[in-house]
């Protein structure tokens, strides 16, 4: 069963952009919410935290990608 991997992003933020490209370069199947277009997925992100990006990969929380936040 493929995991279920959500990317929460803003736009313009360079982490995101990189997390969103490394993912796609790697043919890693994920669902992008940009918080700014939707308030139900920025108030789910701000129960994570308030950097981006922010992964949940079947329920695991990461915050950043690779050791950098935006």
């Amino acid at each position: 069963m493929p995991e279920h991997v959500i990317l929460y992003t803003t736009p313009g933020c360079d982490v995101s952009d990189r997390a969103r490209a490394e993912m796609t370069a790697e043919g890693i199947e994920f669902e992008e919410r940009d918080v700014m277009k939707n308030k139900a997925w920025f108030d789910e992100a701000l129960s994570y935290s308030i950097f981006v990006p922010i992964l949940l990969r079947d329920g695991k929380v990461e915050i950043g990608w690779k050791g950098a936040v935006g």
